[in-house]
């Protein structure tokens, strides 16, 4: 299957249409009462749906692991609809932005005490998403690489200082 990243405004209008509509198909089978999407576009070119309603936390899960699949399978169903993929984001109450600031932040304080410290650091086991945001943050800092190791549930990155 195709995999779009530049459309036009009436094919975004479409994606935004036909993702809303898909979620709003799963999410009846959680009994969430009303929804209201916010639909906006990501800095990486991705569409963006941030959810709000009266409890919607049982959507995010164990440190947003329901989230991501509620997000996989939107996406999914969403592809299969429209014949091509095209990134789409879930987001509840800003739960992943949140998120996504709190790993960027630590990411920078693990680099500097892996810098300090002259060693390296392991991170707490991650989810991909997770372990693909410190890796991007820290790509282009010249001092330290990093790397995922171990398996399943405990994969986890490790940030390395870079001997010059």
């Amino acid at each position: 299957m195709e995999f779009k990243t530049e459309v036009s405004d009436e094919e975004l209008d479409k994606i935004a249409d036909t993702s809303i509509e898909t979620l709003r198909e799963i999410a009846q089978f959680f009994e969430l009462g009303e929804i209201e999407v916010s639909e906006f576009e990501g800095d990486e070119g991705e569409l963006i749906l941030d959810l709000d309603g009266e409890d919607l936390s049982v959507l995010i899960g164990h440190h947003g692991s329901t989230i991501q699949s509620f997000q996989q399978m939107v996406s999914l169903i969403t592809s299969i609809k429209l014949g091509y993929k095209y990134p789409v984001t879930i987001d509840v109450h800003g739960y992943k932005s949140r998120q996504k600031n709190k790993l960027e932040d630590l990411a920078y304080k693990m680099a500097n005490k892996a810098l300090n410290q002259n060693r390296k650091v392991n991170l707490r086991p991650m989810s991909p998403y997770d372990r693909r945001i410190i890796h991007m943050v820290l790509s282009d800092e010249q001092d330290v690489e990093t790397y995922s190791v171990g398996e399943g549930k405990d994969r986890h990155v490790v940030i390395k200082p870079i001997q010059h």
